[in-house]
């Protein structure tokens, strides 16, 4: 069994208020959830223009685990409100 964990941390440049990044955030978690992830944001919750999110998918081959978060991370850089500020990938 394999675990991949992306930690994902965006900036939004052109947020003005949380609720700005909240719209973003929903629309962007409700895209991740066709590729069988779970979402959370894990810190920055009260600034409005950060955000750090937590994406964990799980499965018995390392490839799979690649390649469903690597799908993840390329929808993070299309997105057109936010920037990728970082990123790290964790496999367990």
């Amino acid at each position: 069994m394999i675990v991949g964990v992306l930690t994902l941390e965006l900036f939004f440049p052109y947020a003005r208020s949380l609720k700005d990044k909240r719209r973003i955030l929903h629309g962007f978690k409700d895209r991740l959830h066709r590729h069988n992830v779970a979402v959370a944001e894990v810190d920055f919750q009260d600034l409005w223009q950060r955000s750090r999110l937590g994406i964990v998918t799980i499965n018995s081959h390392a490839a799979i685990v690649e390649e469903i978060l690597g799908r993840v991370l390329a929808d993070a850089r299309h997105l057109e409100e936010a920037e990728i500020a970082g990123h790290e990938i964790r496999y367990v």
